[in-house]
Formats: C-alpha cells, structure tokens, sequence
C-alpha cells in the first residue's frame, strides 16, 4: 500500500513548505541566510531483499542553512556595519555567554558599549591615553565613552619630533637690516614697528592645561646668509639676541651656506684641524622655555624644542611651508569612524582623532553546523568546529563596511516559485493517497 509513502511525502513537502515561508518571512531581516530543506529516500531493506523493492517514502535529512553574501544597502547610521565576505561579528551577553551574528545594526546603550539588542559587540581594546590597540587573548566588549579627551602640552608627545616644527623660505634677496640706532639704522627689533624685522609668522601652543598660547616668530637678515631670530610669547616684547648664544634660550640665529641651505656649523679657517664647529648661538634646533603668569596654574616654566628643519633662503618671497606642533587643548566626542579593518576611531571637538578599539570578526571550518538561536544568532556547535578569531581582512575573513547593513540572501522570486513547486508536491503526494483509498475502497466492495 502507499498511504505510508503519500504520508512521508506529506510530511517532507509540509517541512518545504515551512522553510520556504520562513525564508519569504525573513526576506527584509538585516543579516538572514535563508535555508533550504534537503531530502533523502527511506527504505526497508533486509537480507532478503531484492533488488526491485520499492522505498516507502521520504524524509527530511537537513535544513541547511545558506551563508551567501547578501546584497550591501547603505544607511545614515555610522555604527551600521556590514561584512562583505567570510565571518561573523563575535557578540557576548550579559552572561557572558559568546554568540555569532551577521546582523550588523548596532547603537551605543546607556554605558556607551556597542550593542545589538541584549548582545555586546566587542573585539580588541586601545590604550585610553595614546589609543594603541591591545590585540591577544580573548576579546573584550567594546566601549565608547564621550568623557573628555584630556589636553596635553605642546612637547609632550615624547615623539622624536615633538614640540614645534616650523620650515620656511626666507627671501634671500632681503636687504640686511641695521640694528643700529636711527637715523642710521632701524634699532632693536619692535614687534609693533614692521620696519624692525624682515619676516614674521605665528604658532599656537598649548601649556600643560590646554590652554592656548601664540607663539610668534620674528626674522630678521642682519648679515649675508644670517638671519636673527626672536621669539615674542603672549604678545610680550621678545628678549634680545645674544651673539655669544648664551642669552635666554629662543633668541639666536640661523645661518645657511652658499645653497640656501640651513647650517648649523662652520669651518675654523685658524684652526684647519677643526673643520665643521657648532654654531653656539644657531638656533636651527633649541629648546623654548618660559615661565607662565598668574592667573595660569599650568606647569611652569613652559618647555619645549622648536626645530627649523627644512628652512631655506632661496631668492622667492617669505613663505611657511612646514607648520606643526604636537600640543592639543581639551575636547568631547563629536563622532567616530570606522574604517574597512574594524578600527573605531573617536573624533574630538578639539580636531584629535584616537583609537578606542578595533572589531573582531570569527569565522567556522563549517559555518552550516552552527546553531540557530534566533534574534539573527548563532551558537558554535560541534559540527561547526572552534571559531578562529582574528583583524577583518586577514586570513579568509572579510572586511567591514560602516554606515551600511547586509540584507537577506533571499533571492524572492527563486522562493515564489519554489513555493509553487513545492504546493505541487503537497498535491500530488495528497492524490497517491487517494488513489490509494480509492484501490482499497474498491477490493471492500469485492
């Protein structure tokens, strides 16, 4: 008889049925990888069985879960992540419990940790002072606090070219200034008389409080291929230059030779022997120092090294090429990015950018034997093997892209027609039934 082969297709076509409509269901679900139902035939073999038995039905072997790339819809949402290509985002509860998702429309909760739901994103941590990320061992859920990101003092950095670097041309076809007294020359340099100096730029540097401070430079051509340089701090009028060099440090000179090029040594023509002497009194590299006023109660004196690398005199006019300094005053977070690697960056009022931490991905030998939990998660299983977690972009893990999400795989035209299929399936299985009842429905008759 067929009624147990009509009832096991009945039954098989029922679960096609239940996978195809989950599939159509989920069709705008951010992150879902539709399924397919996979079957296999029964039979009731024994040691005597022929050749020729007829199976008694079908079975459901698998539903299996297909992990195809989704198609990329861009959002307005910075913390909208999708992946594009292997992984899954590695996410963690409030009982630490570790699950997988390719959901990647994230927010910040009350505390500032990215989250998902009830899931925690996390992945590597950074140093909350110089932002360097602490990669190894498990990773954490990750966080973004809007508390201040702190000032720091002009020189602090502890970089090899911290403090102040200022490269400039300097016109070389300047006529040389008279320090003298008028009417012969232009007397001792005045920041408010602009006939006392040839050049002039400014810096703003910031004290061990954030507060920021101008810092201004005067260049003046007192000799072929020598320029004075004094400094004025606040608007205050500038200490005289020592030619010995043993004056207030920020006053000196700075010499170039017959190229144009700055020059910090010269050749003892009384004494061959010693060819290339320092200059004592260049200051193509010295340290700016000065005591801070009330009512500041920043660290005092105000230290750091001011270096003129890359200063020409060149016959063109006075122009700054090189400006920089490494001193930042306090600021709050504006925003963050996230870059295609999983960096999350936190940009500042106070125009700095830091690391707070880089996402993880993790990725399975058989990402088909994961178990669904739904909410667009899953669970490591045995079948699925140990998750390998490591930098988006490195191994077979794919990169991130921010301010977008991954749609269903679902391709819905494929699932309206299978799902016409498979209510034909349903049908005909009805009818062996039928046809069934009708054969014994005849020989009761007999």
């Amino acid at each position: 008889m067929g009624f147990q082969q009509g009832l096991s297709g009945l039954s098989a076509a029922s679960k096609n049925l239940d996978v195809i409509g989950n599939n159509i269901a989920n069709a705008n679900t951010v992150g879902f990888k539709n399924s397919r139902a996979e079957f296999a035939d029964v039979f009731a073999a024994t040691f005597a069985s022929s050749g020729n038995v007829a199976g008694i039905g079908v079975r459901v072997k698998d539903i299996a879960q297909q992990f195809g790339q989704g198609n990329i819809t861009s959002t307005n949402n910075p913390l909208d992540i999708a992946i594009t290509g292997n992984g899954f985002f590695r996410m963690q509860d409030t009982s630490g419990a570790i699950t997988y998702s390719r959901n990647g429309q994230f927010q910040l909760d009350q505390q500032g940790f990215i989250v998902n739901g009830s899931q925690t994103l996390t992945g590597w941590l950074a140093d909350p002072v110089t932002g360097t990320l602490i990669k190894g061992g498990q990773p954490q859920p990750l966080q973004v606090t809007v508390s201040n990101v702190g000032a720091r003092a002009t020189g602090a950095s502890g970089l090899s070219n911290s403090g102040v670097q200022l490269g400039a041309n300097l016109d070389a076809a300047a006529p040389i200034l008279d320090r003298t007294a008028p009417p012969t020359g232009v007397g001792p340099l005045n920041i408010t008389d602009a006939t006392t100096y040839t050049h002039s730029t400014s810096a703003d540097v910031y004290d061990a409080q954030g507060v920021r401070h101008t810092l201004q430079f005067f260049f003046s051509k007192v000799g072929v291929n020598q320029w004075e340089v004094q400094t004025s701090f606040d608007g205050a009028a500038p200490v005289p230059a020592d030619p010995d060099g043993a004056g207030p440090l920020g006053q000196g000179y700075l010499y170039f030779d017959g190229n144009g090029q700055l020059s910090t040594t010269y050749d003892d023509d009384a004494n061959p022997a010693t060819p290339n002497v320092p200059r004592p009194d260049s200051v193509a590299n010295f340290v700016y120092s000065t005591n801070l006023v009330a009512p500041s109660g920043a660290t005092s004196p105000f230290s750091f090294n001011v270096n003129f690398a890359g200063t020409t005199q060149f016959g063109n006019e006075f122009g700054v090429n090189v400006l920089r300094q490494d001193g930042y005053a306090d600021g709050v977070l504006t925003g963050m990015s996230i870059s295609k690697e999983g960096t999350i960056v936190a940009q500042y009022s106070n125009s700095q950018t830091k690391a707070i931490g880089q996402i993880v991905l993790a990725n399975f030998t058989n990402p088909q034997g994961l178990q669904p939990l739904g909410d667009n998660r899953w669970a490591e299983s045995f079948e699925s093997g140990q998750p390998r977690v490591g930098d988006p972009g490195t191994s077979d893990l794919g990169l991130l892209q921010p301010s977008a999400v991954e749609d269903a795989n679902v391709d819905l035209t494929a699932e309206l027609v299978n799902l016409i299929v498979a209510q034909r399936t349903y049908q005909a299985n009805a009818q062996t039934i039928e046809a069934q009842d009708t054969i014994l429905q005849t020989i009761v008759n007999l």
